[in-house]
């Protein structure tokens, strides 16, 4: 015999996982302390500018 599944109660854990997996997409997206970013972010122009330097024009 199947067991007896109350709906209402499935469908609000499958939320509740949906919205935590959600929030923690989020968290690794979003999470980073504002000075680790504009850290990454120097560093970016940085490697941009001494890639820059070293450019051979094409004349």
């Amino acid at each position: 015999m199947a067991e007896i599944v109350n709906l209402r109660k499935a469908r609000k854990a499958r939320d509740r996982a949906a919205d935590e997996a959600r929030a923690d997409a989020n968290r690794t997206r979003f999470g980073r302390p504002k000075a680790e970013r504009d850290a990454a972010e120097a560093e970016q122009r940085r490697s941009r500018a001494v890639l820059d330097a070293h450019r051979r024009d094409e004349t």
